[in-house]
């Protein structure tokens, strides 16, 4: 099964947070890839795997990263493939520092950004683009979003059999 999406993070430590997306994925039936790159530590790999990720079948990246968060440039940089980064909370500046670090990309190389460990809804705007050559993906997302809706919608049912002595509803 050749993979569709590619899941990077910076660090095995981002793994509570990524696996957000592979648990999605798995939801929607959506071959994917996950492995560790850092754009600091490993840059000659993470080159290597953005040029040749098309090549190899890959439809959409997600990079998931925290503090200065270089992952997703350097990889929006060797590649024409959507990246959509995914900005770890980290020590210091609770991922703002992520955050503008993705958001500020330079004209020519963008990186849609999500937020602060919002994995879940990267890897659903990556399911969004490949739903759109993919008439049995896209009925599988409007499922899951009408079970979204569903949710509220018993909720408010719930919520409606509470009784307190002053609520009016």
């Amino acid at each position: 099964m050749t993979p569709l999406v590619s899941i990077i993070m910076g660090s095995t430590s981002d793994m509570p947070i990524m696996e957000k997306a592979a648990k999605f994925f798995d939801e929607m039936q959506i071959p994917f890839e996950i492995n560790a790159l850092s754009a600091h530590r490993t840059p000659d790999a993470v080159e290597s795997f953005a040029k040749g990720a098309q090549g190899r079948g890959i439809k959409v990246i997600i990079a998931g990263a925290g503090m200065a968060a270089a992952l997703p440039g350097v990889i929006a940089a060797s590649t024409t493939l959507p990246v959509i980064g995914v900005p770890v909370k980290g020590s210091v500046l609770d991922g703002m520092d992520a955050v503008l670090s993705m958001l500020q990309m330079p004209p020519g190389i963008p990186v849609a950004t999500v937020a602060i460990n919002g994995s879940l809804n990267a890897a659903i705007l990556a399911t969004q683009m490949l739903a759109l050559s993919d008439p049995a993906l896209a009925a599988k997302l409007s499922d899951y979003k009408y079970g979204l809706r569903a949710k509220i919608e018993k909720a408010n049912a719930d919520l409606s059999e509470i009784h307190y002595k002053y609520k009016t509803n």
